[in-house]
Order: C-alpha cells, then structure tokens, then sequence
C-alpha cells in the first residue's frame, strides 16, 4: 500500500466485467457509503443512452480508475480498452488501483500491470476494503447485515 495517503478522489471509475456484476455492486454500495463517489455503468448509463459515450465521458472526468481483475475481465475488450485509456492518460498516473477479485493472468491486459500495488480481494471481502481505502487513509467500517 502507499505509505502516505493519496488525495480523496473526485470520483472513481470502475472498470469490470459484466460478468462480475454482484461484486460490483457490493464494492460500489461499500465505496459509496463511505463517502468515496463511484461512477459505475450500471447505475449512471440509462437505457437510451449511447453506453460507450457515457464511458468516455466518464472516462475524461474521473481521477482515479479501479480496475477489477478476474479471468472474465482480462478477456472482456471493454476492460482493456479502458485500460489502456487510463494508462495513457497523466491525471491517473498513481491513481489506478487494479483488484484482485478472481485469480487471472493480469499481465494479457497490459504488461505494466505488474508495476501497480494490486488490492487482493480473493480471500476476504472485508480485508480487501480495509487495504482499499487504506490508499486514501479512509477507515473501513464493515457494513452491517
């Protein structure tokens, strides 16, 4: 993890798999309810919308980018595609922050994932936030049932 913590973020873009929906949700309903903003395509793209306009947009706008990592993710072209934006994008230098929510070969998104401090989400959801929001020198508070 970063030894000092990073600035809160604006807002932060979540890039996953369709695939990996429930986990989605539950991370966005935790990151939300501690107060750190999420744009996440199920809740901000409206059915008559252009969706790939709505994930530029977002794109463009956002400070940070999680990237949700599992075998359904690295072989999703959106996920790369989004990627590879916020890879060539300075705003998000130090500010992508890849999960490990299912073990993947990580490396077929890009090669320089392996230079990123990645979350690990695989064995306890609650250990994974508590390391997640350490970046930000947020305290995890465990939702309660």
């Amino acid at each position: 993890m970063a030894k000092h913590p990073q600035a809160l973020p604006k807002e932060v873009f979540l890039s996953h798999s369709s695939r990996n929906r429930k986990f989605a949700r539950r991370l966005v309903k935790v990151m939300r309810a501690h107060g750190v903003p999420v744009w996440y395509s199920e809740t901000h793209i409206l059915g008559s919308q252009q969706w790939h306009d709505e994930i530029g947009k977002a794109l463009k706008r956002c400070d940070w980018f999680i990237l949700v990592l599992s075998p359904q993710a690295v072989q999703s072209i959106w996920v790369k595609r989004e990627l590879h934006f916020a890879l060539n994008k300075p705003r998000y230098d130090h500010r992508i922050i890849p999960i490990f929510y299912k073990d993947c070969d990580y490396e077929s998104l890009s090669w320089t994932l392996e230079n990123y401090q990645r979350v690990d989400f695989t064995q306890d959801f609650d250990d994974g936030c508590r390391a997640l929001f350490r970046i930000w020198g947020i305290g995890y508070k465990k939702p309660k049932p």
